[in-house]
């Protein structure tokens, strides 16, 4: 065999032997997710966090759902480290919150930096709140904002056409200012979300509606004025919340928990972020008026 045919073979097996060692740490780091946790035997509390502005839910609700169908998991811990975000997303983690709570598993929401809006929302869904003494919580309220840019579409010569089926069909719109009458529809649907959470404080915190409304101005608290007012129940950090949890749970000892493993950033992801900042900049989904329980 000449010696060209030789490197050009062993070339070649080196690169499949390295393919296949790139296939095995993949698996491997699949296959891993969660294992440090799982091999251990006897119960266990998993934590789930909900950080940053809450947009999506669906993340959240998977891992709620299958640590639910967990039987060696009889408790969990939220990990809240958010302003909130989206209405409805907020209240879709709720309630799967409360069909776990239902199912007899023990709940603790557990309040980092911040809780509040849509994550004191959450919050509300657990059976016992904790939150650090300098936790900022509260901003109980909702929010409708979206940008008008008719000023500077006259200076850059744009001019947006409408034809619409309804009188109330382009509220919103950020190339216009809002009429009184569409304010005033607005108005009513925030008052209408508005209620919703309140009713949550009422129904979660055992409340009367007419405290609840006279600290529902949007204002935020410190995790332990909020004790004080009772919107939460302990202070303390995670860990203190985990103990909770394990003791809420009939778990002897410091128990043991499990998470989801968080996933390496690759080179591709920082690509792919990058691609989707610029199709954000594009899409005109960011000027879009959205219902918010969020802090600002």
């Amino acid at each position: 065999m000449k010696r060209k045919d030789l490197v050009i073979g062993s070339i070649i097996i080196g690169s499949f032997v390295l393919f296949l060692g790139f296939l095995f740490l993949a698996f491997l780091g699949i296959f891993s997710e969660d294992r440090s946790a799982s091999l251990d035997f006897g119960e266990k509390v998993a934590i789930i966090e909900v950080h940053g502005v809450i947009s999506n839910s669906a993340n959240v609700i998977r891992q709620l759902k299958k640590y639910g169908e967990d039987s060696s998991i009889p408790a969990l811990v939220i990990h809240i480290d958010s302003p909130g975000g989206g209405v409805a997303a907020s209240q879709e983690i709720y309630e799967e919150i409360n069909k776990l709570r239902k199912k007899g598993k023990k709940i603790v929401a557990s309040m980092g930096s911040l809780g509040a809006s849509g994550g004191y929302y959450i919050a509300c869904a657990a059976d016992t709140i904790v939150a650090n003494s300098g936790t900022i919580t509260g901003s109980i309220g909702v929010i409708f904002e979206f940008p008008v840019i008719e000023e500077l579409m006259k200076k850059i010569g744009v001019k947006v056409e409408v034809v619409k089926s309804g009188e109330m069909k382009d509220v919103g719109s950020f190339s216009r200012p809002m009429t009184e009458k569409e304010r005033k529809h607005i108005q009513d649907v925030i008052n209408d979300t508005y209620d919703q959470f309140v009713n949550v404080l009422v129904k979660e915190r055992n409340l009367p509606k007419e405290e609840v409304i006279r600290l529902a101005d949007g204002r935020v608290f410190t995790g332990r004025q909020a004790k004080e007012l009772r919107l939460i129940d302990e202070l303390g950090d995670l860990e203190d919340a985990i103990d909770i949890a394990g003791k809420m749970a009939g778990i002897k000892g410091r128990p043991k928990t499990i998470k989801e493993k968080v996933r390496r950033v690759s080179i591709w992801d920082v690509v792919l972020d990058g691609l989707n900042k610029v199709d954000l900049i594009n899409n005109t989904e960011i000027l879009l008026p959205k219902l918010q329980y969020l802090y600002k």
